[in-house]
């Protein structure tokens, strides 16, 4: 499939709406968003297409059926996007996109704007050719992932019938590089949590009480320079109880396909290693688990100095949790820390913002066959089975409420800039992600609905009989 400038057109059109769902000045764009999003799946001939309002973001639905026969796969992905800030490090505005050389660079151009219209566009390229699909497709698109999906698994749960299908695929991660292809078979969950401390003072001026009062904000340091021990470990009692070592083949197995540390550090745009002793960087990202710390607040944040000691300050950390941890376990865990080890005569508030359960997915699945041969077809290379350390909290309520197997078909590359600044996305990529969708829907569409099983094997055997 050669260049088509139209798609690059289309997805311009799709990337210049500013969907920050964590912004509710946006709420107007992720609705404008949401009705081309609409409208551009019933031009490509989709049907049944509707637009359904959450309490906060819009979900958009549509659907292609050919027979009940058929296997019938969701294609799931998300509009909205992370916050371009800060504005001054990008060399382009964020939604205003511009391609350059063999890239298109903006605000959600991997993440996940662009991972999603690759199927919006073998859907086209194929119902352009043939007239019709060969399998029975569906289409979620969503408006709240970047904040934790709160209003998708009540969803889900009450349009199980409406959702049911064979097969899920998500677009949402990367691939090991330009020419070499990758299926995700394990994400980390998440635990996005706010820590509020405050006195029973008011502010103070620095010069009259500077000395004698005991500051929420030092007293806020000091707990969290404690979070992690010497040697990088996190310190909170019974953090790592439930958390499973690699066996000695899948240790093997992400050393050979997994990026060196080197090559990590120079994609970090750093020439410090940090964290737990003992592993890979690969595998502190997606085997470890991890607390960072992302906001600090407390004092005065404008221009010049207030010489004032503040009444309260505030942290936001994001807690990344490795298959078997439980998020409302280490919820509990990290309230019991903090409520120790703060001192006497401060107030703690603790705010939770979303929570997601880890992902290890089973291999053993004919969908995942097709879409290895899919990728080999037209990448030349069979894929590699990756972790990884970012989270998707769809995957889980697929299984729980569907029943059914979430494929993670990524097109992204490890320089793509997602949630940075200057985020950018391979086209070469993209059009050969459109091609590899066609060939996916094709190789699925010979697969007998008796066959969809997954039973839960040993893993790393699964890898292994499937990549040898």
């Amino acid at each position: 499939m050669s260049f088509n400038p139209r798609y690059i057109s289309e997805l311009k059109d799709f990337l210049s709406f500013p969907t920050v769902s964590s912004d509710s000045t946006k709420k107007k764009d992720i609705q404008r968003c949401a009705q081309w999003l609409a409208t551009h799946l019933q031009k490509t001939g989709l049907k049944k297409v509707k637009i359904f309002q959450t309490r906060l973001h819009p979900l958009v639905y549509a659907e292609y059926t050919v027979s009940p026969e058929l296997p019938t796969i969701l294609f799931y992905g998300h509009y909205d996007v992370q916050p371009a800030i800060p504005l001054q490090k990008w060399k382009l505005e964020p939604f205003s996109p511009v391609v350059k050389g063999d890239y298109i660079y903006g605000r959600g151009t991997a993440d996940d704007k662009g991972q999603l219209f690759i199927h919006i566009k073998a859907i086209e390229e194929v119902l352009k050719k043939t007239g019709k699909l060969p399998v029975n497709v569906k289409c979620l698109f969503e408006g709240e992932e970047e904040i934790g999906s709160p209003n998708l698994p009540d969803f889900i749960r009450r349009n199980k019938e409406y959702l049911k299908c064979d097969a899920a695929v998500v677009s949402d991660t990367k691939m090991l590089s330009m020419g070499q292809p990758a299926i995700t078979y394990s994400l980390r969950g998440t635990l996005n949590m706010e820590i509020t401390i405050t006195g029973k003072n008011k502010e103070l001026h620095s010069g009259s009480y500077g000395g004698m009062v005991y500051s929420p904000l030092q007293v806020l340091c000091e707990v969290v320079s404690k979070l992690y021990t010497e040697k990088s470990r996190i310190s909170i009692p019974g953090f790592y109880a439930d958390v499973e070592n690699l066996t000695i083949n899948e240790k093997k197995y992400m050393a050979k396909v997994g990026p060196s540390d080197e090559r990590m550090l120079k994609e970090a745009g750093t020439d410090r290693n940090w964290g737990e002793e003992g592993y890979s960087n690969f595998e502190k990202i997606t085997v470890r688990p991890a607390i960072s710390i992302t906001t600090i607040k407390g004092g005065y944040q404008g221009e010049g100095f207030k010489n004032v000691i503040p009444a309260s300050a505030s942290i936001k950390l994001n807690v990344r949790l490795v298959p078997n941890q439980n998020p409302l376990k280490i919820e509990k865990l990290l309230m019991n820390y903090f409520t120790e080890m703060v001192p006497r005569g401060f107030e703690l508030k603790f705010n939770t913002a979303s929570k997601a359960k880890p992902v290890l997915l089973s291999i053993k699945s004919p969908y995942i066959k097709a879409a290895s041969e899919s990728y080999k077809e037209v990448f030349g290379k069979s894929p590699v089975f990756l972790r990884s350390g970012g989270t998707i909290p769809v995957v889980n309520m697929f299984k729980d409420f569907l029943k059914a197997p979430t494929i993670l078909m990524g097109f992204g590359l490890p320089s793509d800039n997602i949630h940075a600044p200057n985020e950018n996305f391979h086209l070469p990529t993209f059009f050969k992600g459109i091609q590899t969708s066609i060939s996916f829907m094709k190789n699925v569409s010979a697969i007998k609905k008796a066959e969809n099983s997954s039973s839960p094997e040993t893993l790393l055997q699964e890898i292994f009989n499937t990549t040898n």
